[in-house]
């Protein structure tokens, strides 16, 4: 597995995050698995102690999402790998999975069943780790027209390179985990970037348009190995 496809789900991870679907609900989010009303939220900058209490609750969040994600990862590898003398074709199909879910966030191709929202409702009754943990899970099984065509181009990248599914995961994962960190800890502050979400998520489209035509063709190696070359050293994982 390539340094470029680290970087690229840690990006597809950081672009689900501030997609328009969900960047906006994030404070009610961290509302429901604190117990901390909104508007106390807000607030919460001035008291240590429910800036803590945020940052806990949303690490128990954040495994619950990323038990769903590895969890999708880890099948999609046992199905590459069961399948592997179809590597081939396993790979071409992955790559025309890509180009369309490029197409989607594009704008370019809006297939009504894609455009709906389907999520496991799995909202606490009372705050607490556990229920911060379900509500995680809740959060991530499920499909959102915003982060859906990512997380599905992450998983094709995975089923087209056996054994890469770990890192691409975790990649992803610490790319949608880190800004949600960040926001817990300054809540408010982030806003400003919902202006330019709808942007980054065109943005992600081409590059995953491009992505699907290079692991098409069977030129995701080449390209990998001349980025690695000229990458340095420090930005390498």
């Amino acid at each position: 597995m390539s340094d470029m496809n680290l970087w690229i789900a840690l990006g597809a991870g950081f672009a689900s995050f501030i997609s328009p679907c969900c960047l906006p609900l994030y404070p009610s989010y961290l509302s429901y698995i604190t117990g901390i009303s909104v508007s106390e939220l807000k607030d919460a900058d001035k008291t240590k102690g429910k800036r803590l209490l945020m940052m806990s609750h949303t690490l128990f969040f954040v495994l619950g999402f990323s038990t769903v994600y590895y969890t999708l990862g880890y099948g999609t590898n046992v199905f590459s790998e069961f399948f592997s003398e179809y590597n081939a074709l396993i790979r071409q199909l992955s790559a025309i999975l890509i180009i369309l879910m490029g197409l989607f966030l594009m704008g370019i191709f809006k297939p009504g069943l894609l455009m709906k929202e389907r999520r496991m409702n799995l909202v606490p009754k009372r705050a607490g780790y556990l229920s911060s943990f379900v509500f995680g899970i809740g959060f991530s099984a499920g499909w959102t027209p915003c982060t859906g065509p990512v997380l599905t181009a992450i998983l094709g990248l995975a089923a087209s390179e056996p054994g890469t599914w770990f890192g691409l995961t975790t990649a992803y994962s610490l790319g949608f985990a880190i800004p949600f960190f960040v926001l817990a800890f300054f809540l408010g502050t982030a806003r400003w970037i919902l202006k330019y979400s709808a942007k980054v998520m065109k943005i992600g489209g081409g590059v995953m348009i491009l992505m699907g035509i290079l692991l098409f063709t069977d030129q995701m190696t080449q390209i990998t190995i001349w980025l690695n070359m000229i990458t340095p050293e420090w930005l390498k994982f």
